[in-house]
């Protein structure tokens, strides 16, 4: 269309340049539809009939080679100032900066995707000990899990770059790292693998659910004391969950009030006002502080202190006067940064030094961490002395949502020997937090409230080793090629239907159809996973690094009834609420809602709705709950 255009000073060299680029965009076109064509072959275990893969994907790496010389070219020429038409010059900028683009992306993902071990650690942690050969063998192993934490704590150093590299940075990047690669290194998956696995374990589930018998659910009574006091701890629940959601500060509350929030707020971010930041300690709150008055209805005056300092192992937290509820309230943020989220990942064990009498004290390493930072402030900095001081006759109450809930269960238990009289209300709060023996204890003081299918208080290490086994057993019985799993898989969780049509198992005989099997189903299977042994003889790491872990304090389990569907609104579904045990948590549960069930607002909504609903239920007849 715009040959005509080219005939200008300099336009030889463009026009050029467009000739090379159609011909080396064709011959990638040809290559990425050959990998798209062999990719579709065979099954996830059965990589036979794509034995060629390998080679196709070299070939499309080689092409990078060309495309970032003529890339180079290209934008020299465009540099040198070519006088001609516009459109045109325009156009081939465009083609300079989207080559560029692809080609830094490519980098980046090679970068975080590849495995320079290429699988390595996969047959030898699922050996067992008795395909080691003596020492050299055990040394080559423990060299292999060496090189895969090194390698994952360069990924986690390149990701998160931008927030320092001070001690506790550089503790949570080991941690982090040493996480990863115990959970991954000892698989041969690829995130599309996990994928596909994630969508069969789903219609599984359901299936199960579909053909279960109502006799057949296991259920764990709550004890006669603890229903009588459901509908007051409900209502306590719906309260301090207010404050909570405060600690979120101004993106939650814009979040939640995404017509109104800004211009309610908006006078606060911008107005100075010097004298009650110094009454709440000092930071700059701006914004954060109109969304806190606004969340907890409170007046500035009824904070003794508020913050928003954040780093790795160090989480804001608030401290207000609650009038209505004669409560001095301590209120914990959960996730929000990338800071937040490697608190989270430093998930080995660590002893507590408590004086109670538990004998096994130890828990979440980095939520520990992130208490102990918290219990510092308000006890040496003197923060509880002072809201003490204004008023003694409150209770102390700690409470926190998801990251914050487990801070804020660590915490109470810290002041429980100073504060005898603390509770604690933990929302969403992780699995994966306190020993057996510390959850016992917690239990007459700590109350948690889980929604649906949340994955937060199902996750766990060990939780996760479960699923990963689950999910690779569903993957070795899989008898259809992965392509049709994900499309069926995005169908299913888009608009439902029926689980069955998609088998996820093969029939005893047709293992022998496997041509070029990836891994034997006992490898696939992990038996030797570091993390999930329970074996002393395991070569691997010790399995007391990441033992069992439980979530703090009696549970409140929120369970919506009936469907709503995968596109209703939230705020239309009802809940029934129920005291549950622990065990009704130890397995993670795949579907739509089970990241959307630990968002904040939607648990709030879900405490307004059942709260409001037994309210209204008070006349009802025998036998009828929510």
């Amino acid at each position: 269309m715009h040959r005509g255009k080219l005939d200008c000073a300099g336009g030889v060299l463009l026009s050029s340049y467009l000739i090379v680029l159609m011909v080396l965009l064709a011959v990638v076109i040809c290559t990425v539809s050959a990998i798209v064509h062999v990719s579709m072959k065979g099954t996830i275990c059965n990589p036979g009939p794509r034995k060629s893969m390998s080679k196709l994907l070299y070939i499309r790496l080689a092409l990078f080679l060309p495309e970032m010389v003529w890339a180079s070219l290209g934008a020299a020429w465009i540099a040198s100032g070519v006088q001609c038409d516009k459109t045109v010059v325009n156009g081939i900028i465009a083609t300079v900066i989207v080559s560029w683009i692809i080609i830094a992306s490519t980098v980046v993902t090679i970068f975080i995707v590849f495995d320079p071990l290429g699988g390595k650690i996969a047959p030898h942690s699922s050996a067992g000990p008795n395909h080691l050969d003596g020492h050299e063998s055990s040394q080559l192993l423990n060299g292999l899990k060496t090189a895969a934490a090194s390698v994952w704590e360069a990924r986690i150093k390149f990701l998160c770059c931008c927030i320092g590299k001070d001690d506790h940075t550089r503790v949570a990047f080991s941690s982090t790292a040493e996480l990863f690669s115990t959970c991954f290194s000892d698989t041969d998956l690829v995130p599309s693998d996990i994928a596909a696995g994630l969508a069969l374990l789903h219609q599984q589930q359901d299936n199960i659910r579909n053909n279960q018998e109502p006799h057949e659910v296991i259920s764990h009574s709550p004890e006669p004391s603890q229903e009588a006091d459901l509908d007051a701890e409900l209502e306590n629940c719906r309260h301090y969950m207010q404050f909570a959601a405060a600690a979120y500060g101004w993106p939650l509350y814009i979040y939640r009030n995404q017509f109104t929030g800004l211009w309610k707020i908006g006078g606060d971010c911008c107005r100075n006002r010097t004298t009650e930041y110094d009454l709440v300690g000092g930071d700059r709150l701006s914004c954060h502080f109109g969304s806190i008055l606004q969340t907890t209805g409170l007046q500035y005056r009824d904070f003794i202190h508020i913050s928003f300092h954040d780093k790795v192992y160090e989480l804001p937290f608030l401290v207000a006067l609650d009038h209505r509820k004669e409560a001095i309230v301590v209120a914990v943020r959960g996730t929000m940064s990338l800071q937040d989220i490697l608190t989270d990942l430093s998930a080995e064990n660590e002893t507590l030094n408590l004086e109670c009498e538990v004998q096994d004290c130890s828990a979440h390493k980095g939520i520990s961490q992130a208490a102990r930072y918290v219990y510092r402030r308000l006890v040496n900095d003197g923060i509880l002395s002072q809201a003490f001081s204004i008023a003694p006759e409150y209770r102390l109450v700690i409470v926190g949502h998801s990251l914050g809930a487990g801070a804020a269960a660590l915490l109470a238990i810290m002041l429980r020997q100073s504060h005898p009289q603390v509770r604690c209300y933990a929302f969403s709060p992780p699995r994966g937090l306190l020993s057996k023996s510390l959850y016992e204890y917690s239990k007459s003081f700590i109350v948690s409230v889980v929604l649906g299918d949340d994955v937060i208080p199902r996750l766990s290490v060990t939780n996760l080793e479960d699923l990963k086994r689950r999910l690779l057993r569903v993957i070795a019985h899989c008898n259809k090629p992965k392509y049709k799993i994900l499309l069926h898989g995005c169908w299913y969780e888009l608009f439902g239907g029926d689980p069955d049509n998609l088998p996820t198992e093969l029939d005893g005989g047709d293992r022998g159809d496997l041509t070029q099997p990836l891994l034997a189903e006992q490898s696939l299977l992990t038996h030797w996973s570091p993390a999930y042994s329970c074996s002393s003889d395991s070569p691997l790491e010790s399995p007391t690094k990441y033992p069992p872990l439980y979530p703090p304090g009696r549970i409140i389990h929120l369970e919506e009834e009936g469907t709503s569907g995968r596109f209703c609104c939230c705020s239309a579904a009802h809940y029934r609420a129920k005291w549950s045990h622990e065990s009704e948590f130890s397995r993670i549960l795949i579907g739509p809602k089970m990241l959307t069930d630990h968002m904040p607002d939607i648990l709030m909504r879900a405490l307004d709705s059942v709260v409001s609903d037994r309210a209204a239920c008070i006349s009802c007849p025998a036998g009828v709950h929510y």
